[in-house]
């Protein structure tokens, strides 16, 4: 098993007796689904339906001091604060950024030997292991008491983008994605049952019928690795942008329907002239009505 310490993570926390249904009424996730040791996978959206900030929130056992803590970009921390205590007006809570004091570890590739304080299973896909909201100076520690190998956070990027989970700032822009063309539907970012949410009904209008047109998928290199931003080709047509990439994998930001025209077409897909192929094919031609189980 192994772990890192993810240092481009920050905590905020939302506490206080209207912490629940204030954030409920805000986020695209249920918390009416969450307890401590569960987590969530969800944002805060625009009044269109962009993300501003997309990240997992669990919620703190009595010991802790209850509420809900956000893990998030940390650079997006004090920004997710703000606009939190915006939206606040007569609720009764608290906010806090917390990013100083709590990051996050990840551990990944095995079951932990333990189960410490606010730890929970990443709700994005189970191989992306476990997520432990810890202070940095205790990321050793933590490591030895799970069983887990501490290594630099290279390998969890490595290992997410194996999994073809995107990562915002790198794999898609905030403020100019929704949360379909990010997979946040397929991830279990977006309860579609839920009440009201900010951005909600042009989310609900793009799943029900079905509007999405571009998707984060999965690409495979061929020893190189574009940087994030470099426009993907099919022929000499702009099909997508590359995202993040490591070991021969990759995340590209895609016009579906545009690269299932060159796939029928039989037009290669490069991204700075060098060529590079879809992993799963088949992605760019599923409905946007029936995800991903």
């Amino acid at each position: 098993m192994k772990s890192a310490f993810l240092p481009d993570r920050g905590v905020v926390k939302v506490a206080g007796e209207d912490a629940r249904n204030f954030l409920n009424g805000l986020i695209t996730t249920d918390l009416d689904k969450l307890k401590p040791g569960l987590g969530r996978f969800g944002a805060l959206l625009t009044p269109q339906g962009k993300i501003i900030v997309d990240f997992l929130i669990t919620e703190a056992p009595a010991g802790h001091g209850g509420g809900f803590l956000i893990d998030c970009p940390k650079a997006l921390a004090d920004g997710l604060a703000t606009k939190l205590k915006f939206y606040k007006l007569r609720a009764k809570v608290t906010v806090e950024n917390l990013s100083d004091d709590l990051g996050v570890l990840a551990a990944w590739d095995g079951t932990p030997a333990a189960q410490p304080d606010l730890a929970f299973a990443d709700p994005r896909n189970a191989e992306l292991g476990t997520r432990i909201l810890i202070p940095e100076d205790l990321k050793q520690k933590l490591s030895d008491l799970i069983g887990a190998e501490l290594v630099d956070a290279a390998a969890y990027e490595a290992h997410r983008i194996a999994l073809g989970v995107p990562r915002g700032g790198l794999d898609f822009t905030y403020s100019d994605a929704f949360p379909h063309e990010t997979n946040m539907d397929r991830l279990a970012g977006v309860d579609f049952d839920k009440g009201c949410y900010v951005g909600q009904e042009v989310v609900s209008r793009m799943q029900h019928r079905g509007t999405a047109r571009t998707r984060s998928v999965k690409v495979l290199l061929d020893d190189f690795s574009p940087e994030a931003g470099v426009s993907i080709l099919a022929g000499d047509k702009p099909v997508g942008t590359m995202g993040s990439s490591a070991q021969g994998k990759g995340i590209a930001l895609v016009r579906i329907d545009r690269v299932a025209d060159a796939l029928d077409a039989g037009q290669p897909l490069t991204a700075g002239g060098l060529a590079l192929t879809l992993a799963e094919p088949e992605v760019v031609r599923i409905p946007t009505k029936q995800p991903i189980a």
